[in-house]
């Protein structure tokens, strides 16, 4: 009973002392989520590690218990306890427990699963913003079909070897995205929607559905997206950024990306844009080019051979 008490006044004391609250404990270390499937996967992970604990607990409960009661006496005359060969009864049950968690985790996960993986909204409206993912050594490329720039083609990012891309997508709006490489495995990963997806080179030979789609971002915010697929030398530098804007800020966003910057007279590219649009924090100079490592392949190159 001692123990037991003493295992209670840990477990509400431990959150308490390191500052952390209930929702976070319960995340169990994951990254907090910004899109309602970030957040099915999230519960499913939560609710998962709440039940392996209570199977541990009742797994040492019981060795606990063998321990204390089965331990040696002084009174033992040395002779073996009674011994049962077997039991019907409790293999029947230890056999039923552990199907049933594993035919509830199994239903959970597919259930969880197929909504992360879907090719339309929930809703079961079109989606209302398309994007074109392109991933090459070691860099990006992401495409607006359905918006069309002053030069005739589709509205784009591209990274380059000094600049990381920015994928400007909006909140409160469904989002299907469509992937594909120009060479090697890579894999679309940003952390806070807390998945990652493979992209494959010739998505329809090597049998991948190469679409999906997020019903929704809940909030405004600026992401570092990375490539989570070891794809070669560079792979560490194949960084993106993702800047989340409420839907009126995106619409004046692409519409700046669909007209020529009368500075260059070239469409405007992501940064000019979002500087043009001066809306505080998500569009300040000072992050538009932010650059996690440097990607100077040819720098990095002469250092290696150097």
């Amino acid at each position: 009973m001692r123990v037991a008490q003493l295992g209670v006044v840990a477990a509400v004391a431990v959150p308490a002392l390191t500052g952390c609250s209930v929702e976070e404990v319960l995340r169990f270390g994951w990254p907090v989520g910004v899109t309602p499937e970030a957040e099915s996967m999230r519960h499913l992970w939560t609710w998962s590690a709440v039940a392996a604990l209570i199977v541990g607990v009742i797994t040492w409960g019981a060795m606990f218990w063998a321990v204390v009661m089965h331990r040696k006496r002084k009174d033992d005359d040395g002779s073996l306890p009674r011994q049962t060969q077997y039991n019907l009864p409790l293999e029947l049950v230890f056999t039923a427990i552990p199907t049933i968690i594993v035919a509830v985790l199994f239903g959970f996960t597919v259930n969880v699963q197929n909504y992360v993986d879907k090719a339309d909204p929930s809703n079961g409206a079109p989606p209302q913003t398309k994007v074109d993912i392109t991933a090459f050594q070691w860099n990006w490329k992401f495409d607006y079909p359905d918006q069309i720039a002053a030069d005739g083609r589709p509205v784009e990012t591209v990274g380059t070897s000094s600049t990381i891309p920015i994928l400007v997508l909006p909140t409160d709006r469904s989002i299907q995205f469509t992937q594909q490489s120009n060479d090697v495995i890579h894999s679309f990963f940003v952390p806070e929607f807390l998945f990652k997806r493979d992209v494959f080179p010739l998505p329809e030979k090597n049998e991948q559905d190469n679409t999906y789609v997020i019903d929704r971002i809940d909030s405004q915010g600026a992401f570092v997206g990375r490539c989570a697929e070891l794809c070669g030398t560079y792979h560490s530098q194949m960084n993106f950024e993702v800047r989340a804007l409420e839907p009126g800020l995106y619409d004046r966003y692409i519409a700046l990306r669909k007209q020529l910057n009368p500075q260059t007279r070239e469409p405007y590219t992501a940064g000019e844009a979002l500087q043009a649009l001066n809306c505080g924090q998500w569009c300040a100079p000072e992050s538009i080019s932010t650059v996690p490592f440097n990607t100077d392949r040819g720098q990095l190159a002469a250092q290696a051979t150097g």
